[in-house]
């Protein structure tokens, strides 16, 4: 899917946001600038999150509790060894309730638990960004069912 530009890059992440469940982990795949935490900031707006979204990049974790669903925004890019993740302890963040967005999943590779839906993400040379969303497991194939695919991105 084309995403013209930042803002079709938002209202998918809204969009996305309506459908989906209380527990959901959700990898966020593409290069440095291709629009992972753009989405992100879309889906928080989608679940009524309303203040700032920043890259949780220098604190690993940003944790937004003031939305309909708890949601946990993870950026692994300044890992430099996969054991990082279990260092830090943020596996615990991984059971029960909760959305957990995950960008630079690799980085966590193989101590991070397996991912629900996939959303990569990735610069189109003409222009905006090419959108490709992934199920994989059955809750992510819901979530995906229950997008609201009505209203094109713009």
């Amino acid at each position: 899917m084309h995403l013209l530009d930042e803002n079709a890059t938002l209202a998918m992440g809204e969009r996305l946001a309506h459908g989906l469940p209380a527990s959901l982990t959700i990898y966020l795949v593409g290069d440095l600038g291709a629009g992972k935490t753009t989405f992100s900031r879309g889906l928080l707006r989608g679940l009524g999150h309303t203040g700032k979204v920043k890259s949780p990049t220098y604190t690993l974790v940003e944790p937004y509790k003031d939305s309909r669903i708890v949601v946990y925004h993870f950026d692994f890019y300044r890992f430099t060894h996969a054991t990082e993740f279990l260092e830090a302890g943020l596996e615990e963040y991984f059971q029960g309730d909760g959305i957990r967005l995950v960008e630079w999943p690799d980085r966590a590779h193989p101590f991070l638990p397996a991912a629900d839906l996939e959303i990569r993400l990735q610069v189109d040379p003409s222009g905006g960004r090419t959108l490709t969303l992934r199920p994989l497991s059955r809750e992510g194939e819901k979530c995906l069912q229950n997008l609201d695919t009505s209203a094109p991105p713009t």
